[in-house]
């Protein structure tokens, strides 16, 4: 008699000691699938995939993003008294004697720079983003006790979404939490509303949010707009895809700051996808 024993057989004879034990077979479904899939990662796990190079598309507050303003033109910024006698003394010149050329180069600001992004996974917990501006990098963490399918916007807890930083000085970048949410909006293309559910696409499932804290102060703008130590800074990812083909990415920013802003500051920031990165070209922000 053939005595061998394959993986198949083994399997089998597995599923029968399960059924023959009626009060086991939830428990044996779960060792068995369990025993199949591979531990999910926060990468494994994507609601997207923001991966790959981006170039900005500048079709709105062009004189804000493209040149640095006048002194004292606040755009749309929602400053309190505090932050617009701060905006009225800034001198360029004086940001260069004390080595400051970097201060609208923070988490906060850097993503309104003209340029491009490479995004990557540095590891399977964490999301890189380069920036042409300023050579910056920014590196979002995400928690290892989410669930794979991600959070419903309800459904995050606080402690996620609350950065817990590391010991040690704030830094130009801050640090960033990241959470995937099942919940997908694209918040502002110029032809989806800020409330609006786009229609199904194979990149809709999901929304990338993202909140980081920790930053040093610097600027939301190039003409010496503040934001303090105590801003938060709040984001969304959202990827569309056009019928031509073409394929964006949305960064919805929202700023608060309790020191410096009497509300809430909203930006909706566009990045077109690029085949590879052979026209990426950086640039230091002391250069600037």
């Amino acid at each position: 008699m053939n005595s061998h024993r394959g993986p198949g057989r083994l399997f089998f004879a597995g599923l029968l000691i399960c059924a023959g034990q009626s009060s086991t077979v939830a428990h044996c479904e779960d060792s068995s699938r369990s025993a199949q899939a591979p531990p999910w990662t926060p990468r494994s796990a994507a609601q997207i995939d923001l991966t790959g190079y981006w170039v900005s598309v500048i079709t709105q507050d062009w004189i804000y993003r493209m040149v640095t303003p006048r002194k004292g033109d606040l755009g749309s910024v929602p400053l309190n008294a505090t932050g617009q006698e701060l905006a009225k003394t800034w001198d360029p010149s004086r940001d260069l004697g004390r080595d400051a050329q970097c201060m609208a180069y923070g988490a906060p600001g850097v993503m309104r720079q003209p340029g491009r992004l490479h995004i990557y996974w540095e590891n399977e917990q964490t999301l890189r983003i380069d920036l042409t501006a300023g050579q910056q990098t920014r590196l979002l963490h995400f928690s290892e006790t989410v669930p794979p399918a991600g959070f419903a916007t309800s459904e995050i807890p606080l402690s996620i979404l609350q950065p817990q930083a590391p010991p040690g000085p704030a830094t130009l970048q801050g640090y960033s939490v990241a959470v995937w949410q099942k919940i997908a909006q694209v918040r502002g293309l110029g032809i989806v509303g800020m409330t609006s559910t786009p229609p199904p696409t194979p990149n809709q499932r999901g929304t990338l949010r993202v909140v980081t804290t920790h930053m040093r102060p610097g600027y939301l703008q190039k003409n010496g707009i503040p934001f303090s130590a105590d801003a938060v800074l709040t984001e969304y990812f959202d990827l569309i895809r056009l019928p031509s083909g073409d394929q964006y990415l949305i960064e919805t920013s929202i700023v608060e700051d309790p020191t410096y802003l009497t509300e809430p500051y909203v930006t909706s920031t566009q990045f077109k996808h690029e085949p590879d990165g052979s026209l990426w070209t950086a640039m230091a922000c002391h250069s600037s």
